[in-house]
């Protein structure tokens, strides 16, 4: 039977035999313990009326040995998959179909081992033994969670989870570092990759659009180390951002004028701060009409509008050959007639080209960069020059910075885990040898609520944008009031 999926095999079934506490199958009783069972037994009630201080830490341990037995059985099921299961037939197979053969082998495993689950447990394993073959194991349940956005492995025993911004140890774990390595292997070779010795880290992309990242030992001192940047599945657009606090209604409509009037945004800000998710919600402003062009080491964007041509760059093969960078993305992407190019990171080489595209009639550019301020974004700017191995005097390097780039967004992630835009600053050309700047709009932080919620309001700082004609001239007449200081509540 189950001859589709199954390799011929032999049945075998046994009389079952309850799990004891320490989870294996109880011996026989001898003669003597057999008779002495027959003798009936006088019950003495423990001394103190109840149960006694002994008998709770016995109760969890029982639990504990239990769980590691469970451990144990799961992974000798996993091995009698892979060795009873057709797997050149499952690629063609339904789910459903895969979840009875999965249902039937484990059910001959465990009456040859003599042992009997309850009907929770035997569910668990059954889903856990699904993911193990179709999914990713352990991090199948964690992957399944909305609330959860980022995933975060330091080997095999401990994984955390990143929700509403707070870190968190899960109950999650792997059998040992041979079962992580394992996961890691299936992710990477998915998308035509490796990780070994030789190689020790690798970037993927998990098939949901998840961003993936891997460092195994030597290098990974303690066991394996994984992230996972978990893929959004709804799209954030300005006015859901306004919704929960990210920015002001006025900071919106600045923005809609900013990216519709083609200025060059930056937007800037730490790891996690929402920098992806920012630039997602500027380029909902862009017309559809306009041909659009991204560019990004890990696809994440999520552009709304018909002309998108999405870039991916590729990292080199086991000869060393094939890769393809941003820059060369970059370069080909000059050539394709785009109304707009959004580079998803800049952080290389690249920036000459980014620069250059800016300053060549390829207004309304947009990338992210890592920085903690808008003045830090600029340094780094400059700095990713200077390392790109191009001579210039830092003069020029500045000037073409102040002529390339309009607007710099400023994304932080909070102390207490919540998101904010918490500055957009212009860049209004240059003043000697220094670039010039003024600060638009700012989050005014004014202290800390009782529950551990930083207080605090966006504001204009008073400033009359630098921009202020340009956006008349294209039709975006920006009231006055929009950029008048608001009072604290």
């Amino acid at each position: 039977m189950f001859s589709k999926y199954k390799k011929p095999g032999q049945a075998n079934k046994p009389t079952l035999v309850p799990i004891n506490s320490s989870g294996a199958a109880p011996a026989a009783p001898s003669a003597p313990a057999a008779a002495a069972a027959q003798k009936p037994k006088v019950a003495r009630r423990p001394m103190g009326g109840g149960t006694t201080a002994a008998a709770r830490p016995a109760a969890t341990d029982k639990t504990r040995k239990r769980k590691e037995r469970l451990s144990e059985i799961k992974l000798e099921l996993h091995r009698a998959l892979l060795d009873n299961l057709n797997l050149a037939a499952l690629d063609s197979a339904s789910e459903q179909d895969l979840r009875m053969e999965i249902n039937s082998i484990a059910t001959e495993v465990l009456q040859e081992k003599g042992i009997v689950l309850n009907r929770e447990e035997r569910s668990h394993l059954n889903q856990e033994l699904y993911d193990e073959v179709k999914g990713l194991g352990p991090l199948e349940s964690l992957l399944q969670d909305d609330s959860i956005a980022d995933i975060l492995v330091n080997g095999p025993q401990q994984i955390f989870v990143e929700r509403n911004g707070k870190l968190e140890l899960s109950d999650v774990t792997f059998k040992d570092e041979k079962h992580l390595l394992r996961i890691i292997d299936k992710i990477v070779s998915a998308v035509g990759r490796r990780v070994d010795e030789s190689n020790p880290y690798v970037d993927a992309r998990l098939q949901d659009g998840s961003r993936f990242n891997a460092m195994v030992p030597p290098v990974a001192v303690d066991g394996s180390l994984v992230s996972i940047r978990k893929f959004k599945k709804d799209k954030l657009g300005i006015d859901d951002l306004v919704k929960f606090g990210a920015f002001s209604e006025e900071m919106a409509a600045y923005l809609q004028a900013a990216v519709a009037c083609r200025l060059n945004i930056i937007v800037s800000g730490g790891t996690g701060s929402g920098k992806t998710t920012t630039l997602n919600a500027l380029s909902s402003f862009i017309d559809n009409s306009e041909r659009i062009l991204t560019i990004e080491d890990t696809a994440e964007l999520q552009l709304q509008q018909t002309h998108v041509g999405r870039m991916e760059s590729r990292p080199a093969n086991v000869e060393g050959k094939g890769a393809v960078t941003q820059r060369d993305c970059l370069r080909n992407a000059l050539r394709m007639r785009p109304d707009r190019i959004i580079v998803g990171e800049t952080r290389g080489e690249e920036v000459i080209d980014m620069l250059q595209a800016m300053n060549t009639g390829h207004d309304g550019s947009m990338t992210t960069i890592h920085a903690n301020s808008a003045r830090d974004s600029v340094s780094r700017l400059e700095n990713m020059v200077a390392m790109a191995g191009i001579e210039m005097p830092l003069k020029a390097v500045r000037s073409q910075v102040a002529s390339a780039v309009h607007l710099i967004v400023q994304a932080s992630r909070l102390q207490d885990g919540s998101r904010r835009m918490v500055s957009i600053t212009e860049v209004t050309g240059m003043e000697g040898e220094v670039i010039s700047m003024q600060e638009v709009f700012r989050f005014q932080r004014v202290g800390l609520g009782p529950n551990g919620k930083i207080l605090g309001h966006f504001t204009a700082t008073g400033v009359r944008s630098h921009f202020s004609e340009r956006f008349k001239q294209w039709g975006y007449d920006l009231p006055p009031s929009i950029f008048e200081p608001v009072a604290a509540e």
